[in-house]
């Protein structure tokens, strides 16, 4: 399953390479040009990771950071800028990012931060789980264990499944649920959406997950 990344960054020539590369290794890449239209994506669409220039127009990237970690979205980011003091890097951290990268860099060192930082977002592949007692999740094998017996599920299902065990608590809107579980060229369906939240419901219990009206769903971590 690809991971969902937002690149916000002026300089289109840059956007586009760092694009590029990214795709080639098989991330999703969302662009962003300037932070009005960042925060735009960032109410529709739900990311895995982001990738935040700082002097960007309209609003500068620590003021945006600032704003959406105030706002209760805690999605790792990562500063990518020409303010190489010690003063913006303290400053980066202090707003929230959770990695700062200079210019110029190599995309090769661009590659090995994403990936630490959303191993450290999702755990290793063989990492378990634990959802209560006697229900884990097994990513590598994309499986819900059930007092160790094994239940298979559909890729939809674990893409949902996922999205809800790293955002528990939170309301998420069905444009962020589409957006996770469909990609570009298919057509989302809220039949559909409902049959997989019933799925998951029989598993992990009907009242896990809460249908909250005309909104989304949400999560209810135990």
């Amino acid at each position: 399953m690809k991971s969902k990344i937002l690149l916000l960054e002026d300089d289109i020539t840059l956007s586009d390479t760092i694009k590029q590369f990214l795709t080639h290794i098989n991330y999703e890449v969302v662009q962003a040009f300037d932070a009005l239209e960042a925060q735009d994506i960032l109410y529709e669409q739900h990311f895995d990771l982001m990738l935040l220039d700082i002097k960007v127009p309209y609003q500068n990237g620590f003021d945006l950071l600032q704003q959406l970690r105030e706002n209760g979205n805690d999605t790792p980011a990562i500063f990518i800028t020409s303010l190489h003091s010690v003063e913006d890097v303290t400053h980066g951290f202090d707003v929230g990012c959770d990695d700062y990268i200079r210019k110029p860099f190599a995309l090769k060192e661009l590659k090995v931060r994403i990936e630490s930082l959303l191993k450290r977002q999702f755990g290793s592949h063989s990492e378990i789980t634990h959802i209560s007692k006697t229900l884990q999740f097994d990513p590598s094998n994309l499986v819900l264990l059930k007092n160790n017996q094994e239940i298979k599920l559909k890729n939809k299902e674990v893409k949902l499944l996922k999205l809800f065990l790293t955002h528990p608590n939170k309301v998420l809107n069905k444009s962020e649920i589409f957006d996770t579980l469909w990609e570009y060229d298919e057509e989302p369906n809220d039949g559909s959406l409902r049959t997989y939240i019933k799925v998951l419901r029989s598993y992990l219990g009907k009242e896990s997950i809460e249908t909250v009206k005309n909104v989304g769903y949400r999560y209810v971590a135990k």
